[in-house]
């Protein structure tokens, strides 16, 4: 891909701007030098040639230099003072008497001719001055470089600081997006209206304006935008919405109008604003007056996209993770008339990115890249770019010639728990871990409907001490409640094993019950999975990050309800605990079984967890029902 070009001219070698500011400034040198020798030759005398000639005769002079009309003299001083020096001017008319008492009262004269200024002395005169012009010219680079939006002449605040790609050089197509086969249908149309613009109008047809693409961070929505002028081959504009908001006002609505009259000359063309809610959040919130920049900056995108002409092929692409803070004025049809939501891939997307990510990476024999893709279910396209770029340094830092299966697991287990580290536990500690893992994964593999077990670690990653992995056949888009109370039995089962095994627990349950907690609150205020609640929806009071601020969320029940709510979730949870308490005791030998494979190898797969319970007795799932 070719590198982007800063929109706006840039003063060149042999640009106008440029010279005009070098002859200004010579100019001005020349000028303060002129000043400097008629201040020297004009300067006003110390004293008057009277005064000058009766301090003579009073025997005050001790020497003269004589130039030309120009005295400089020294005048006597006692012993021990330093001698005062003064200046006057001989007038035009001859003093023939002058020199006499001069010699008279022993004055030492001494006479150099009148200075005339030759080249040497000119640039000698001159190079103090030139030296503080550069320097200011240095400062003021400087500082134009140092201030944001400054891309061309002087203080150029208003220039679009949009990166430009020309046409045909960018080289992202449909064919480097994987997966968002939905989303690329909907843009065909659009690229085919950029190449061919006369066969729609000729059918009285209208480009949309503005597509709006909202989904999840790392979906692909910049490599969408992207990939639509590669295909149409036309130019493409990029730019980030907090680009626009400066600390002056007005600012932002410039780079705003001098963008989409760089798209307009070159149409047809696309603009690409990402992350669009930085600027295109809602207005009339109280926070922030009509003045205020941000909401300037929006006005004005507002009016450009309004002011499309019909033969103007301009599409404007704008991506957001935040949909529902936008201003309702920016989603009317007529400005963004698109909204394609793009959705974490599927498995078979997954493999397609995968695949894409891979094409130059050597693969071992042994990478089943069906297999990544079945294991990384919720990694979105970024993520899984990831997963091929750390598998690839792994087995660079292991000096293997190709990335092997082994180092993509590596990879996975690095970005999915985290790196492994040191940690310093005595062996109590450690044991209380390997039973609060051992819990989760024999609850994982005894409750029904769960996510089938990967496999079970003590050895401390991220900001764990352990970690039980669990992984989805397929993605679940809806969830039922049996599948949610098994999901909550899994959560709670590190606690149960600690205080079955131990009498008492541990802090190391803080995260799973934050978890359940939420899940439960969830099942019962939000999903209708409460038999005395009913089907109803309740709203909890929560904070939410909007417009930069912590705004709080008022829920919508009473009391008497916030109470009803608290009673079922703590009876959820409670009936769960239950269940699961009778399950562990039930099979407390495969419990202790491994336990005792963590503490000895520290990681246990889902057959070694497997294995462990089919040498339990048959009627121990019998006695915990």
């Amino acid at each position: 891909m070719a590198e982007p070009s800063t929109e706006g001219p840039r003063a060149g070698p042999g640009s106008p701007g440029k010279w005009s500011f070098v002859w200004w400034l010579v100019a001005a040198v020349l000028a303060m030098a002129y000043v400097q020798y008629l201040a020297q030759e004009g300067a006003a005398p110390d004293i008057s040639y009277t005064a000058f000639k009766q301090d003579v005769a009073q025997d005050q002079v001790a020497s003269i230099v004589l130039t030309g009309h120009r005295v400089d003299g020294v005048f006597r001083a006692p012993a021990g003072k330093k001698p005062t020096r003064f200046a006057t001017v001989i007038p035009a008319i001859p003093d023939a008497g002058l020199m006499g008492l001069l010699e008279q009262h022993h004055v030492a004269i001494s006479a150099q001719p009148p200075r005339h200024w030759g080249l040497g002395e000119l640039l000698l005169g001159l190079l103090p001055w030139m030296a503080l012009g550069l320097l200011f010219y240095w400062g003021m680079r400087r500082l134009r470089d140092g201030m944001p939006g400054a891309g061309g002449g002087l203080f150029s605040f208003g220039k679009s600081r949009a990166k430009r790609f020309e046409k045909g050089t960018t080289s992202v197509t449909f064919a480097d997006v994987a997966g968002l086969d939905e989303a690329k249908q909907d843009l065909r149309e659009v690229i085919g209206y950029l190449k061919e613009p006369e066969r729609y109008q000729a059918l009285g047809a209208k480009i949309p304006r503005g597509l709006l693409l909202m989904g999840p961070p790392g979906t692909g929505k910049t490599l969408l935008a992207k990939a639509v002028a590669g295909e149409a081959e036309v130019p493409f504009f990029s730019i980030s919405g907090s680009e626009f908001i400066e600390m002056f006002v007005g600012v932002g609505a410039a780079r705003v109008r001098d963008m989409f009259e760089s798209a307009k000359r070159e149409a047809p063309a696309v603009i690409f604003i990402d992350e669009i809610d930085s600027v295109g959040r809602a207005r009339g919130t109280g926070l922030g007056g009509g003045h205020d920049e941000r909401e300037q900056t929006l006005n004005q995108i507002l009016s450009e996209m309004d002011g499309f002409a019909p033969h103007e092929a301009v599409v404007v692409l704008a991506a957001t993770n935040r949909p529902d803070v936008l201003d309702s004025a920016l989603l009317r049809p007529g400005r963004f008339d698109r909204k394609l939501t793009l959705d974490l891939p599927e498995k078979a997307a997954r493999q397609k990115i995968l695949a894409v990510h891979t094409r130059h990476v050597p693969l071992a024999p042994d990478v089943d890249l069906a297999a990544m893709a079945a294991r990384t279910v919720g990694f979105s396209g970024a993520e899984l770019e990831n997963l091929v770029n750390e598998g690839a340094l792994l087995a660079a830092r292991d000096r293997r010639s190709t990335v092997d299966g082994a180092s993509f697991e590596k990879a996975r287990d690095k970005i999915l728990l985290g790196a492994p580290r040191e940690s310093i536990r005595n062996e109590e500690e450690k044991r209380i871990v390997a039973y609060h893992e051992a819990g989760h994964a024999l609850l994982a593999s005894l409750l029904p409907g769960t996510d089938p077990l990967e496999k079970v670690t003590i050895i401390p990653r991220g900001r764990s001490l352990g970690a039980t992995e669990q992984t989805p056949e397929e993605e679940r888009h809806n969830l039922r409640r049996s599948y949610l109370l098994s999901r909550l039995g899994v959560m709670l089962g590190g606690r149960i094993a600690e205080r079955l095994v131990f009498g008492e627990v541990s802090s190391g349950a803080e995260e799973d019950l934050v978890q359940a907690t939420q899940l439960a609150q969830r099942m019962v205020a939000r999903w209708g999975m409460s038999e005395r609640l009913g089907a109803a929806a309740f709203r909890h009071a929560e904070a939410h990050v909007f417009l930069g601020r912590d705004v709080a969320q008022p829920r919508d029940f009473s009391e008497h309800t916030a109470r009803l709510i608290d009673d079922e979730v703590r009876s959820l949870l409670a009936g769960v605990e239950d269940h699961a308490v009778r399950l562990l005791g039930a099979h407390r030998g495969a419990l202790d079984a491994v336990a005792g494979g963590l503490l000895e190898r520290e990681t246990l797969s889902a057959e070694e967890v497997r294995r462990t319970l089919s040498a339990e007795p048959a009627n121990t799932l019998e006695a915990a029902r």
